[in-house]
């Protein structure tokens, strides 16, 4: 049922001629069926044309549930698409801090897994729609046939289908707890690829990662998934042994126990052997679809977890020229759990930074800075406090016009292939030019917009972030440990001539750092101890 919502919400008119097209197909195979039973009944006494006309309805049959199965594709791709983006918009406007506590392996889980999870449900959906349609058209004829024997089939198949669907709410309970082992799975893969170093230089502790969790997890997966693909294939075979049960009951057991006629036998007969093959095509998906099914929960209980505090960032904001006076935290808090210490509560703080002005924000490891780095720059929200723009307190509807302010290097920072969001004329001109500033030119080319390397080391790396923060030219500029990776003679560049030069262009530079040698560039020094400003 959740698929089929997740369908009406795409296109509720799509759906509906879809579902008129399958049920003109169902029609069209109980007429053929009747047609074939009528000739079988009276050989040779049908009226002429009849050929014609059989040929007629097979065709106008194979176009109906070929448009139904095209319209519903079609349709499903394009919810696809949709949960895509939409899923997409969602992690943008979700709060830093929350994607923090949700974990990258999970967001990446249901970008990944739980749509090819979905995309295969709903490329298998259209075939199962067009053959229940087929199915209750064939019901609806072997009820025409006789209402008595309709009535004594049905009650089997009523119980069959009742004892098939316990089997496969176990198949959909199963998957649910292999797909929560996925996210542990994807997890453990990111401690492969971000901690292959310390798990090289330790054998015991790659050893305890292997055995105690890696392999904990994939066995467990392996163990849910071999289980619901057993119950699964135990229904499907259940359902197989039914119509051979049913035929044998109708040929065998009926005619003992009451009147029928060869004509409605032969029919009857006709009609269930011809339903096995859809019945059977139903039954073969049903696993693809508790899955998809299962993902499609996942990522709407994701959707909800992100929606529910998503952040108002309204039409695309332009990035301001200028900041005019000042950026004033008045008051401000900001508390996080951690795993280690339980909690972790920023200020209360108040400060302020304007145009011109090298500002280094200094302290301890875990004193608090990078969390007020990123308290300033917009992208933790204070809990109290207030933060100004030009004398204008910073709000929900302000908040994403009020980054566009700052450009920022994190010490996590991601490099982009392309200069994303730059429409500046000779583009590949400028960065060509602050290329060799940083001197990187040798390594690095820019064509159209593209760079053509990002493989470079650590300290590189850093510099070529400058060059999207160049190219940006806002008005604040924000550094994270910048120049913790860098050698002594692009060290004193950095502190000695880029700092300074943006300085001189009225920038305001905000720089957080442990190099003391260089303090006395700054014209105000912010230090930090457990989240509390030490003047």
């Amino acid at each position: 049922m959740r698929l089929i919502t997740f369908l009406l919400r795409s296109s509720w008119v799509t759906v509906a001629i879809a579902s008129l097209a399958g049920a003109l197909s169902g029609v069209g195979s109980v007429l053929l069926i009747a047609s074939i039973n009528a000739a079988i009944s009276t050989p040779g006494q049908q009226p002429s044309g009849v050929l014609m006309r059989f040929m007629g309805l097979a065709l106008i049959t194979l176009l109906a549930g070929s448009g139904s199965q095209i319209l519903l594709a079609r349709l499903s791709q394009q919810a696809i698409y949709k949960m895509r983006l939409q899923l997409s918009h969602w992690i943008l406007a979700c709060p830093l801090r929350r994607l923090e506590e949700l974990g990258a392996s999970r967001l990446l889980a249901s970008l990944t897994d739980d749509i090819d999870a979905i995309s295969a449900t709903v490329f298998n959906l259209p075939l199962v729609l067009v053959n229940a349609a087929l199915v209750i058209g064939c019901l609806g004829y072997l009820a025409w046939l006789s209402v008595g024997v309709f009535l004594i089939t049905l009650v089997v198949v009523g119980v069959a289908i009742a004892v098939i669907q316990v089997m496969l709410n176990y198949v959909y309970a199963l998957l649910k707890l292999a797909r929560n082992q996925k996210d542990l799975l994807f997890k453990h893969f990111r401690s492969i690829t971000d901690g292959v170093k310390e798990l090289k230089l330790n054998s015991s502790r790659r050893s305890a990662f292997l055995d105690e969790e890696l392999k904990v997890t994939a066995a467990t997966f392996r163990d849910y998934e071999v289980q619901a693909e057993t119950v699964a294939v135990l229904a499907l075979n259940f359902s197989s042994l039914l119509f051979f049960g049913i035929l044998g009951f109708l040929v065998f057991g009926l005619p003992q126990l009451t009147e029928i006629t060869t004509p409605v036998l032969s029919a009857y007969a006709l009609t269930i052997t011809y339903l096995a093959r859809p019945i059977e095509s139903i039954m073969s998906v049903l696993p693809v679809l508790s899955r998809g099914s299962v993902a499609l929960k996942k990522i709407d209980e994701l959707g909800l977890s992100l929606s529910s505090q998503a952040e108002t960032t309204g039409t695309m904001a332009r990035s301001p020229r200028s900041l005019s006076q000042q950026i004033e935290l008045d008051q401000i808090t900001h508390t996080y759990h951690t795993d280690r210490d339980g909690q972790f509560t920023l200020g209360p703080i108040s400060l302020s930074f304007k145009p011109g002005e090298l500002v280094f924000i200094v302290g301890g490891n875990g004193s608090g800075k990078s969390t007020l780095a990123k308290v300033i720059a917009g992208l933790y929200e204070p809990e109290s406090g207030t933060i100004r723009w030009d004398g204008n307190a910073v709000d929900g509807g302000s908040l994403d016009a009020y980054r566009q302010l700052f450009s920022a290097v994190f010490s996590d920072f991601y490099l982009f292939e392309r200069l994303l969001g730059l429409q500046l004329q000779n583009l590949d001109t400028q960065a060509q030019r602050y290329l060799q500033q940083l001197q990187l030119d040798h390594k690095v080319q820019v064509n159209r917009g593209v760079l053509s390397t990002l493989d470079l080391s650590q300290g590189q790396r850093k510099r070529l972030s400058l060059l999207t923060a160049y190219l940006e030219d806002r008005p604040i500029y924000l550094f994270d440990e910048w120049a913790s990776d860098q050698d002594p003679y692009f060290r004193e560049i950095f502190y000695k001539q880029i700092l300074l030069e943006l300085k001189q262009q009225g920038k305001a530079v905000l720089v957080i750092s442990h190099d003391d040698r260089y303090f006395y560039l700054a014209d105000r020094l912010i230090k930090l101890e457990y989240g509390q400003r030490i003047d």
